[in-house]
Formats: C-alpha cells, structure tokens, sequence
C-alpha cells in the first residue's frame, strides 16, 4: 500500500447566512479554546509544567473570534450571506513530541 505524505480535506464549502456562519465557526473556535485549556491543564496536572503555547493559542483564537464576530456582524447589517470554505492540510512529521 502506498501513502503520501501530504492530504488535503475540505471540511466546509457552502453558503450560510450570518447567523448560521457565527454558530457554526464560534463553535469551531470554542472547541479549540476548550482543546488548548484541556491540554494546559492535563500538562499542569501531569507534569508539573505550564504550557504557554496551549494559552498564546487560547488569546490568539479569542482575537480571531471577536475579529470573526465583526465581521459577521458587518454581513448582517448588510443583509448578506457569507460563502465560508475551509480545508485541512495534513503532513506527517518527523517529530512527535509536540
């Protein structure tokens, strides 16, 4: 069996109304606040060592989501829909410590 190196995933690729936007990506980010929070804490509890990477991506997300929010808001106001696409890129990587 051969395998690559490299795959791409398109998760979402649609058309969404402001409201079903905010949901749907305010969902998103609030997962990855709660992954990183998690992660802080199991190192904390587990290690005795805080993770400051798990809390730079915390305040990093936040900002994301109030600039998110904005401009979502802006949309509404507008009466627009939002086309909303994301994909995932994965590699593998040599170094499985982090």
């Amino acid at each position: 069996m051969t395998t690559t190196e490299k795959k791409e995933f398109q998760l979402i690729e649609s058309t969404f109304t402001p409201d079903d936007a905010n949901n749907l990506l305010s969902t998103m980010i609030t997962n990855k606040v709660n992954y990183h929070k998690i992660d802080d804490f199991s190192n904390h509890i587990r290690y005795d060592r805080d993770s400051g990477h798990s809390r730079k991506r915390i305040n990093e997300l936040l900002q994301t989501k109030e600039e998110l929010t904005e401009f979502i808001r802006t949309a509404k106001l507008k009466g627009v829909n939002l086309i909303v696409q994301s994909r995932v890129y994965l590699e593998y990587a040599n170094d499985v410590s982090e």
